[in-house]
Parts: structure tokens; sequence; C-alpha cells
């Protein structure tokens, strides 16, 4: 399910929807030409503007604020005025964010941001002096950033019922507060209607329709969202997704993929005792291949859903076209829902857990890409029948450390007779920060596969999809010689167990040591390359040196991976923490890295 974009290709690893601009090639420029000659006359600007939240680098704020408000859901200057921010109240809010965001990648603002509501008056989080110390070194933004703006005058204190005010007109507010357990509604004396305080919910936030948000929990500052904001960023997230779906190229992709399709099919078609008489769902149906399977295995009843209207178009077309659509004018089994399954009773009439079979090709890249999951898990929990069957039923998450074959360096060492190597690291530089989803081949990994996670997807629940957890690389057995190791490779395999597959188990693998399938694999680069060598290699040596290094290689190599839902709606991060261990027990640790996907 993941076709429907390629993340980063080895010979163009600096793209970016931001279309942030390349570091230079060295000090003296060497490279120059090249970025000039991309760039539609900047008039010798740089890029001096760096992104609150992420890496990218723009030549203005403007551009920058323009950034972080369609890719991170912050809007600057919105939040000033709301917040009646001065001058100096600016400042710190940018070196706070700044702060906020460097110890934790996935910090987001959440629309509006946080504040703190007392009794009379609000005090933000950023108050505090220290926040006027610029967080960056020379961080253009903060002289830059009201250079637009008139004098404002110095500007009174909020009060809780002028924020309240202010607020109110964006929307209706929504207040979760320790101290208002058993209240359902206040007046505030008639000045905001639309506030209710919300004793604490088990997941410490309350939603209003079309309005502001504001989350608490005990011991924790309450945080404020403009709710429509939110919504519409993620409508807009959802729509951009279930219409890059719409391209028949992509679907293509994904149907020759004999591997997943293949797998698929025999699960559905060889397995009557599951099939046969059964109602059955699926759910992002696209073409509704899995439909037909379903339908051609002796399903009575198949609800195919499909949230992009152009292929919920054509898969019923299909459907009618192989006679097995069911309405008025056709007596098949198979209809064809154009709905989010989250909404879908509102497109058809279907009863709680009456559904025998839920079947759903989700996975993305390193399986989680999407975030498709959670819509079949709410469909599991809200239409499967007690003890149905979901396929697959398993997913299991792998990791490897790879070799230089599998990066771009021997490409670049060779070119018709001359070293562009230079190019080669550069390039392997910038992939520190951008994953890969690219084929490994098993010839380039350089140590052992390990688990790195398994889902049950029958009984797994919707917030075990964020995970940490840890695994240990050991070189490969074979080896006679240290290698270096440039990074990790994650795949999946997803199963079709005989828990449901009671003739016919099968596998869908997306491992370096199968064929390949749409999905490749995630490529994960280390900021530098650790030197490994089997423990059989390095016994009786008396090594000294750096652990990794080619004085002393590493004998494993031991990581921890946490997998959690961006803010950026259907993102992924991932967090890699990297350890290397010498025979003789000793440990050297590199700095985290925070890739997004």
């Amino acid at each position: 399910m993941a076709a429907e974009t390629k993340m980063v290709k080895d010979g163009d690893p600096n793209y970016s929807d931001d279309n942030d601009e390349e570091e230079n090639f060295s000090e003296d420029g060497d490279w120059g030409d090249w970025e000039a000659a991309e760039k539609d006359d900047d008039d010798g600007f740089e890029s001096d503007f760096v992104c609150l939240f992420c890496d990218s680098r723009f030549v203005s704020s403007d551009s920058l604020f323009d950034h972080c408000r369609l890719s991170h859901g912050f809007d600057f200057h919105g939040a000033r005025k709301a917040l009646k921010l001065d001058f100096y109240a600016s400042f710190k809010l940018i070196n706070y964010i700044r702060s906020q965001v460097a110890e934790n990648k996935c910090w987001s603002w959440g629309a509006l941001g946080k504040c703190q509501l007392e009794a009379k008056d609000v005090n933000f989080p950023w108050d505090e002096e220290k926040y006027l110390k610029p967080f960056l070194q020379e961080d253009s933004l903060l002289y830059s950033f009201a250079d637009d703006e008139e004098e404002e005058d110095e500007e009174e204190a909020l009060d809780r019922e002028d924020l309240i005010e202010d607020l109110r007109k964006l929307g209706d507010l929504s207040i979760v507060d320790d101290e208002a357990i058993g209240e359902s509604s206040v007046s505030n004396n008639g000045k905001c209607k639309d506030v209710s305080l919300i004793s604490n919910s088990d997941d410490g936030k309350q939603s209003c329709a079309d309005g502001l948000v504001v989350v608490n929990g005990k011991g924790k500052e309450p945080s404020v969202c403009d709710g429509r904001l939110v919504g519409r960023n993620i409508r807009k997230v959802n729509e951009n997704y279930f219409g890059s779906y719409s391209s028949f190229g992509i679907h293509r992709e994904m149907i020759s993929d004999k591997v997943r399709t293949e797998a698929y099919r025999d699960a559905l078609l060889k397995n009557p005792s599951l099939m046969s008489g059964s109602v059955v769902m699926d759910v992002g149906c696209g073409t509704g291949i899995l439909s037909l399977f379903a339908a051609k295995a002796g399903a009575s009843r198949v609800v195919a859903v499909e949230a992009s209207e152009k292929m919920a178009k054509v898969a019923t077309k299909i459907a009618k076209d192989n006679k097995v659509f069911n309405d008025k004018e056709h007596n098949g089994v198979l209809e064809v829902a154009n709905s989010m399954v989250e909404e879908l009773e509102k497109s058809i009439k279907i009863q709680p857990h009456s559904v025998d079979v839920l079947v759903s090709e989700w996975m993305g890249y390193c399986l989680l890409y999407e975030s498709m999951l959670t819509s079949v898990l709410y469909a599991r929990d809200r239409w499967l029948k007690p003890g149905g069957a979901i396929l697959p039923d398993t997913a299991t998450m792998f990791v490897a450390g790879f070799g230089k074959g599998a990066t771009s360096l021997p490409f670049w060492e060779d070119v018709y007779g001359f070293d562009m190597s230079s190019i080669g690291k550069e390039i392997l530089e910038d992939t520190a920060r951008i994953p890969i989803v690219d084929v490994v081949e098993e010839r380039d990994l350089v140590t052992q596969p390990a688990l790195l996670q398994s889902f049950d997807l029958a009984t797994m629940k919707p917030d075990e999809v964020d995970f940490t957890a840890t695994a240990t690389l050991e070189p490969t057995e074979s080896e006679t010689e240290a290698r270096l190791c440039h990074g990790v490779v994650l795949w999946f395999d997803t199963g079709f167990t005989d828990r449901f597959c009671k003739e016919t188990p099968t596998v869908l693998s997306t491992s370096p040591y199968t064929p390949p399938t749409h999905w490749a694999q995630t490529v994960l680069t280390f900021q530098e390359p650790i030197s490994v060598a089997p423990a059989t290699v390095l016994s009786g040596d008396d090594r000294q040196g750096a652990i990794g290094t080619k004085e002393c290689p590493a004998s494993s190599i031991q990581l921890r991976v946490s997998v959690a839902r961006a803010s950026e709606h259907r993102s992924i991060d991932v967090s890699l923490e990297t350890t290397g261990v010498s025979s003789k027990g000793q440990k050297l640790r590199w700095p985290v890295q925070i890739f997004n996907l």
C-alpha cells in the first residue's frame, strides 16, 4: 500500500518537498556553480533561516513561516495576534520552541501552542527570562521576524477572560480542568457561553466540534490548539493521501507485485473453510482485486471500502464487469462504499460485529508509514465478529546492518574512469538525516538479521502502533575480516497464519533474502560507519583504539529503535540509538538519530 511515493533514491537524497538548498560541497565552493545553476537567481542570498521544527533552511523569515504553517501546523503570526505577544514575548517564543524541539524531535506546537491558564493571569511557558538568550547562535530569525511590523505599543498582561474572548472568536472552547470534576458547563458571566469545563478523561483531552481543544492532565500544563485548523490539516492530508491512489500506474505497480498479490490470492482462494459463506470487509480496496478474490472464494457478502471517490467508481465498474456487483440490477455479492472506514455507517447499512473476515493491504514503507493500520484496527474493533479472522493476522519487523555495496559510494568511485567519490561521501552524509527506500541485496548485508518488533493484529491495541524495541546485530559469521557497517536496513513480513488460514497459511515477505517487492526496504544510515567483525576474528587480540574503528572493530552493535506516529498526519518518526560493543564488552554510544518518513 506504499506505492504512491518513493522516498529517496541513492542518486538524489537531497530531495525535499520544501525545496531545501543543498550545503556547499566544500569551503572553497567547488560545487557552488551546481547549486547556483539549480536556483533561479537567488541574488546571492544564503539560506540563513532555519526552520523551528526541522532542518529545512530558507532565504527569508516569510518563507520560513509559510513552511511552518503548511508543514508543521504552526502559524507564527496568527499565534502572535491571538495571544497578543509583543516583540520580547515573540522573541522568547522562538527560543522556547527551538529548545523543546532540541529535546524532543517529535514535539509539536499544536496550532496555537501551550499556555498556562490561571485564575486571573495567563503565564506562558516561554515567559522565563532564560528564553531571552538565543537558543541557536546567530539565529537570523530572532532579528527579522518583526521587520515588516510597525512599532507596537506595550500591551497589557492578558487575563483569563481576555484570552478566552480572543480564542472564542476562532471557535468553541473546550477545557479539560482537574478542578472542574463534575461540572458540565459554565456561562462565564455570560461572556463565553460556549466554554465547557470537563473533568479529566482517560486520555486527558477533549475536543469540540469545529472548535478549540485544551488538553490537561494531572500535573500537566494545559495546552491549547485550534481544533478546526488541526482538522483541516488532517482532512487535507487525507485528501492528498487518498487522491494519490487515483493514479492507475500506482495500482498497476501494486498488482504487478507478485509477492504481494499472490500472497493475498492464496490466503483468500486456498482456504475454503474460512471463506465459504463468509461476510468479508476489504479496507482500502483500490481496484477491488482483494474483494474480487473474496467473491470468487465463495463469500456471501463482500463490503469493499474505498475513500478515494475515483477508485470507488473504478472498483464498482470492475465489479459490474465481472458480474459480482450487488445492487437492484445486479445479483452479485460485492458492494463498494466510498467512505473512510471510520465513517462507514454513513454510506451503507452494516451491523457492528457482523463481519467474518477483515482483509486489508495496509502496509507502508517501514511497515507503518501511512498510518493505515489504525484504521484497520478500528474496523476490527467495530465490525469484526468476536473470533473473526483478520488477514494478515501477524506483522513482524526485522533489522540488519548493511555495508558499502548498499550505498552509492561504489558508483561514484569510478565514473568512466574518474574518481568522483567526494560526491558519494557527501550524499552519504546527507542520508544520515534522510530515510531511503530502496532495494538492498542480501550480499550487501554485513550482519545477521535480528527481530525488532512483532504485532498480533488480532489482539493488539491501537496505541501499540507506537513502540520502542531493542535488537543486537551480530556480524556475519562467515566473515574473516572486519567490514564497515554503514547503517541498518528495516523490512517486514506479514503472516496469514494457520490460526485462520488452516488449509494454506502463507507469508508475505519484503526481506532482502527474498524476491524484491514494491515496498523495497527502508535504509537508515549511520552518521559514521562502524567497523564490525565476528568475535572469532577478534579473539585473542589486544586491540587499542575507539570501538567501531578499523583498529578496534565492534563484535556486535546494540540498537534501540523507536517508531511513533509523527505530528504530521500519516507520517512516522524513527529514532535510532546505536552502541558498539567490543569483544571485551566495552561500549561506545553514538548520538541519537531522528528520521522522519
